[in-house]
């Protein structure tokens, strides 16, 4: 069946759908906190308003017709979602844990969720992505909390990371299983932030190394972040090779030998003088010049062929170690965001 409401707010809690249905919404927040579907429920948004078979129009609550006409879900709470369908609604307030089957839900058309708050007037911002309301709740309740995250009100639980992390897991699949990857890359996100901050699921060591990726390059999700470390590494790099790693001056090479009176065999012997520290000013311009080439060859594993001071030599080792690193998490993070 087909059921058509216009209405503030539909209270399905505990329902059972014993048959194929569908709901055609306008105006209106639904719950349906655990309820039961035995065959395919689709929630659908309706834009226009509804109109009868003889084609007169539904005259509508004139507070409801000049409202928003946007339809929310409050809560998913215990629901087998293998058989739902949601089209065009509004998942900002939708409680998710405790769903069953979350991966196997179906999301056509625009279905909006939360996001991070903005932060106006901070130097350092969050970066816009999609997040769930039990998060913002979880963020809200710490007493480190950012202004701006959404404190939860009465029936919407409050959960920690360990329990966030499957339900970001759970959207990720469902979005990745739709061929939709770079949707899914936000909740990727989600499950990442849970995963770092979980204490009891998570050790201590582990955390550390996301505490590390979430730095280097938003979990491969960032590539601002990323190509921002590399030219700080480049920069780094060749400030050390100008101060201690180029040589005063190119070293050359020396034949010594003895040429024998009566002619004969003449040996001689090719040495080459070590690389020394200049004693003058490091900061020139040839020597920038030389840095610059020595660390752009480090990039792509190759060696410069320039002749190093012994610290200049374990300066360009770690530089082709870390840099390709860092070059390779941006490229990461760009192929995230567009791969199909």
């Amino acid at each position: 069946m087909t059921l058509a409401f216009a209405t503030r707010r539909l209270e399905c809690r505990r329902t059972r759908w014993s048959s194929t249905a569908e709901l055609r919404l306008r105006h209106t927040t639904v719950d349906f906190a655990h309820a039961v579907f035995e065959y395919p429920l689709t929630i659908a948004a309706e834009p226009d308003p509804f109109v009868l078979s003889d084609g007169r129009q539904v005259a509508e609550d004139p507070v409801l017709g000049g409202s928003d006409a946007a339809v929310r879900i409050a809560s998913l709470r215990g629901v087998d979602a293998a058989h739902l369908v949601l089209a065009d609604v509004g998942l900002e307030e939708c409680v998710f844990t405790g769903t069953v089957h979350l991966d196997q839900i179906r999301l056509e058309g625009t279905c909006s969720f939360d996001t991070v708050p903005p932060r106006d007037g901070h130097l350092v911002r969050f970066t816009p992505r999609r997040t769930l309301a039990e998060e913002h709740h979880w963020r809200a309740s710490r007493t480190t909390a950012v202004p701006g995250w959404n404190a939860g009100g009465v029936g919407a639980g409050h959960v920690g990371p360990a329990q966030l992390a499957p339900v970001y897991r759970a959207l990720r699949k469902s979005f990745e299983d739709s061929k939709n990857e770079p949707g899914a890359a936000d909740f990727y996100y989600g499950e990442m932030e849970m995963r770092r901050h979980d204490r009891t699921g998570t050790t201590r060591a582990e955390r550390g190394l996301l505490h590390g990726y979430w730095l280097l390059s938003g979990y491969g999700l960032r590539a601002s972040r990323a190509l921002g470390w590399l030219a700080a590494a480049l920069l780094v790099t060749i400030v050390l090779l100008m101060g201690f790693g180029l040589p005063k001056d190119d070293p050359k090479q020396e034949a010594n030998g003895t040429i024998p009176a009566g002619g004969g065999r003449v040996t001689f012997e090719i040495d080459k003088d070590d690389p020394a520290n200049p004693t003058g000013n490091r900061l020139a311009g040839k020597r920038f010049e030389k840095a610059l080439n020595v660390t752009l060859n480090s990039v792509v594993f190759r060696s410069s062929g320039q002749d190093l001071t012994t610290a200049g030599t374990y300066i360009e080792m770690t530089s082709r170690l870390t840099e390709p690193l860092l070059l390779a998490l941006a490229v990461l993070a760009v192929r995230n965001r567009v791969k199909r």
